[in-house]
């Protein structure tokens, strides 16, 4: 198959992050702060991902505001050419520092929302304040003028502030929202007790979407993440295995998705040993899932296999043990009516307490200047 440059980069400078979100898909094992990158090697990253034909870097974590090189790294992307999204939950920026970062040329600041009132937000991001300092932060982002999209996390717990979510991104003149139903990877697994939503409500959601996308047609753009595990068909991940993009992890990895260090016979290059061109046109990884010849029946054979490649290949190790299987979301897959079983356990789970990276109620730190 003919392999084309990768359109975006994913760069995951940092797992440090001052929530503890119940729903993180960062891997178990986070990267400290001692074996992360520093700021000359991701100066090269973005330089090499700009010739590898990159258009769009989104900088990512954990909280990416934790690096106190940030200005300086978007500077040094924009440099190159790369048109820079910072994805933040906002806590850890002050104003300053977000003049600081537009005048450093940064486009785009992706704003996660964990509920739309102090009581959800603060519960589910695990740190009391934080929806407080996160509005305030939304307010400077809209004086400065930043493009803005709001990230809506939603969950059996908090779907039902859909509506209020889509409003306030009105409110604060975002151009987008995505609106994303917890898709279960890292440490999410250990929540899907507590967070996976009902059949009701997932279809309820599909109805609130498409309401929206007429009323709001021109005006705020909506992208949707259904709820996977109550769909007929898997998503296609990553717009297809190692065809449109690339994440590089806080210590270097390079993978293919964000979640693929869940599979475990693949071996990851390091930005530190081999170029970007090298491990996106040759790296055992992205080699392992490109294209359609690595697929198994009923994929082979299926009119879909070039529609959504089969799936996710982590979730169908996370839930088949498998990663050549078929995603079992699939209606096709023999696992799907087992796995439609096990979400409608999830979904019913009574009495379920949230697990969280670390102790929940501390106090929203001080931004990093």
């Amino acid at each position: 198959m003919t392999i084309r440059p990768p359109i975006a980069m994913l760069a995951e400078l940092t797992h440090r992050c001052p929530l503890s979100c119940p729903y993180c898909s960062n891997p178990l094992e986070l990267a400290r702060q001692a074996q992360e990158l520093d700021t000359e090697t991701w100066v090269s990253v973005f330089r090499q991902a700009a010739d590898l034909g990159v258009l769009q870097l989104h900088l990512s974590g954990g909280e990416p505001a934790s690096r106190r090189d940030l200005v300086e790294l978007v500077r040094a992307a924009r440099e190159v050419g790369l048109y820079t999204n910072l994805i933040t939950s906002g806590i850890g920026l002050s104003e300053r520092r977000l003049q600081e970062l537009d005048a450093a040329g940064l486009d785009h600041i992706q704003l996660s929302l964990q509920g739309t009132d102090a009581a959800m937000a603060d519960e589910i991001g695990g740190y009391a304040g934080g929806f407080k300092r996160k509005m305030q932060v939304a307010e400077w982002i809209g004086a400065i003028g930043f493009p803005l999209t709001l990230n809506a996390v939603l969950h059996r717990r908090n779907l039902h502030q859909l509506p209020r979510a889509i409003e306030m991104a009105e409110d604060m003149g975002a151009r987008r929202i995505e609106v994303a139903t917890v898709q279960f990877h890292g440490w999410a697994l250990k929540n899907r007790n507590a967070l996976m939503p009902t059949r009701e409500q997932a279809r309820e959601a599909d109805a609130i979407v498409r309401e929206a996308r007429i009323r709001l047609k021109g005006r705020l753009v909506i992208d949707y993440v259904p709820a996977d595990y109550h769909s007929d068909y898997p998503k296609r991940c990553m717009g297809g295995w190692g065809t449109t993009g690339l994440n590089v992890t806080p210590e270097g990895k390079v993978l293919p998705c964000h979640a693929a260090e869940s599979i475990p016979h693949l071996v990851f290059d390091n930005v530190k040993d081999a170029s970007l061109h090298q491990i996106w046109y040759e790296g055992a990884a992205f080699q392992a899932y490109r294209g359609t010849d690595w697929m198994q029946e009923p994929c082979k054979s299926c009119e879909r296999k070039t529609v959504d490649f089969g799936g996710c290949r982590c979730q169908a190790m996370a839930i088949v043990g498998d990663a050549n299987a078929t995603d079992p979301v699939c209606i096709k897959s023999p696992h799907h009516a087992a796995l439609q079983a096990q979400t409608e356990a999830h979904a019913t789970a009574e009495g379920s307490e949230l697990v969280y990276r670390a102790a929940p109620g501390k106090t929203v730190p001080e931004p990093v200047e």
